[in-house]
């Protein structure tokens, strides 16, 4: 559901209203959720007259696109390190094997 809920912010700001309408939750599990993004950094809110409109934040999204950048980077390199290996190993193999 937050991720629901994330994906639908990032097309456009919303209510707590609006978000629980196209969600099969309740209101109140609408802003349960909003809440754990907020206190993740990822949402911001502002008052318009008795209703709060919810929006990502910019920054809490960036921060999250670095650290994702730097976890792929990382899974990418150990990948890379593991192809070479075993590239390594079969022409080891594959030399050994020919030899009577």
């Amino acid at each position: 559901m937050r991720r629901a809920i994330f994906e639908t912010l990032a097309r456009r700001p919303s209510s707590v209203g609006e978000l629980a309408a196209q969600l099969p939750i309740s209101r109140p599990a609408v802003s349960q959720h909003l809440k754990a993004l907020k206190d993740g950094g990822l949402v911001v809110s502002h008052a318009e007259g008795t209703r709060r409109i919810y929006r990502l934040d910019p920054q809490g999204v960036a921060a999250l696109r670095s650290w994702l950048d730097g976890v792929w980077e990382h899974a990418l390199a150990d990948f890379h390190k593991f192809a070479e290996q075993t590239v390594a190993d079969e022409t080891t193999h594959h030399v050994t094997e020919e030899q009577p």
